[in-house]
């Protein structure tokens, strides 16, 4: 099954951020400014799933996730770190690139889905070092678009 997200090249940014809290927050203002979406609920449901458990996947990588009314098919923002943060990742690291994304409220199937083709993405090593090398947003975009393109062929 291919799965189709949502990302704009203006959705993947880069920054200095402090701590876990910050990066959600930059997340969901993210959401806002690149979709206009609510920024709180954004929050809320990132900061809601946050509290289940750590979304920080490993490696480096964090995928936090939340449902939304405001979507209609799982959309995404990017952030790439200018220095790692803690989110008690499984495996103990700090990360460094995070993926917030948003799916419908219905999405079972396709939410899931969404997920674990992010998590391919990111466990393919050569994607991970390309990630971690990539010198701003318009180069992350760039590797994400012709990747996600592939995978969704």
């Amino acid at each position: 099954m291919s799965v189709s997200f949502k990302l704009l090249p203006e959705a993947v940014a880069t920054a200095r951020l402090e701590n876990k809290q910050q990066v959600l927050e930059r997340i969901a203002q993210l959401f806002a400014e690149r979709y206009g979406l609510d920024a709180n609920a954004a929050l809320d449901g990132l900061e809601e799933r946050e509290a289940l458990g750590s979304t920080g996947f490993g490696r480096g990588v964090a995928i936090p996730h939340a449902r939304s009314k405001a979507v209609n098919r799982p959309t995404v923002v990017v952030l790439k770190l200018d220095a790692p943060v803690e989110f008690d990742a499984a495996d103990g690291m700090p990360v460094d690139v995070v993926f917030g994304m948003l799916s419908p409220e219905n999405a079972g199937a396709t939410h899931l889905h969404a997920l674990a083709a992010l998590s391919r993405l990111v466990r393919d090593d050569a994607m991970h070092q390309a990630l971690a090398d990539a010198p701003d947003g318009e180069a992350l975009f760039a590797l994400l678009s012709n990747q996600l393109e592939r995978d969704a062929a």
